[in-house]
């Protein structure tokens, strides 16, 4: 599988872009920065988006790709969130008032965005992928509402946290995955912000370093969401915990491949 960080960090600025992970151009998690991080010919690519949480920062360019491609595709884009996730979109982004509804547009029957329920650990299977999501310490509208996904194809597993804190059963479940690849998760503001991360459900390197002995042993770890005001501060904390294992995603635009 290719990962292509599309928008790796936990803002926005000129040079940093939010949240949107690309697998293999047809696979997408989370839509913060899809439609001005690629090109035109590469939105029309994409047939999956799996949605962590409704959060603004990892939905948004759902209205801007919708409104790119519209009349341009065959098929919907077939979007798979949590059932509060949908209801937030539709009620305050995909409202006829902040944005066309795009999932009747151009009409009920052939929409340019649809929207399908997710439930935690029930495995979903995206063509080539399978996929089981699984709740994670992010809460949206209450408690174990962000998701995180475990994503297979052929003999290559990855696992996606998206947005926590510390978190627990995804790590259980991800130690029982045979030919787990990599691992990517967050680290969203440094150490004097730690009461900052507690209430907004983020890490820090302090809580990271504790959360790594959850995580399956000898994988590596790719950390993004870090917040661009804090980068430089949050590299060289993260520097400081002196795990090898650790890759920091401080530049968007790249491609891993597993």
């Amino acid at each position: 599988m290719q990962v292509k960080i599309i928008g790796g960090h936990g803002g926005v600025t000129k040079n940093y872009h939010a949240t949107s992970y690309l697998i293999d151009e047809s696979l997408l998690i989370d839509a913060g920065s899809v439609a001005s991080g690629l090109d035109m010919q590469a939105q029309l690519k994409i047939d999956h988006v799996l949605l962590s949480h409704a959060h603004l920062d990892h939905t948004k360019d759902l209205a801007f790709i919708c409104d790119n491609c519209f009349g341009l595709r065959k098929s919907p884009f077939e979007v798979y969130c949590y059932k509060n996730v949908h209801q937030a979109i539709k009620q305050h982004l995909f409202n006829d008032i902040i944005w066309p509804d795009f999932s009747v547009l151009p009409s009920i029957d052939k929409p340019t965005i649809r929207f399908n329920e997710i439930i935690a650990e029930k495995e979903i299977q995206l063509g080539e992928y399978k996929v089981l999501p699984v709740h994670v310490n992010h809460p949206v509208l209450k408690p174990g509402e962000g998701m995180g996904f475990i994503i297979e194809k052929n003999e290559t597993a990855i696992l996606f946290t998206q947005d926590t804190k510390a978190t627990d059963r995804i790590w259980e479940l991800g130690k029982k995955v045979k030919n787990l690849k990599a691992i990517f998760t967050e680290v969203s503001f440094p150490n004097k912000l730690q009461t900052v991360a507690d209430l907004s459900d983020h890490h820090t390197p302090a809580t990271l370093k504790e959360e790594l002995k959850k995580m399956p042993k000898d994988i590596p770890v790719y950390l993004g969401h870090l917040k661009p005001n804090y980068q430089e501060e949050l590299i060289q904390e993260i520097t400081d915990l002196q795990e090898s294992r650790l890759h920091i995603m401080f530049a968007d635009d790249v491609r891993y491949n597993f």
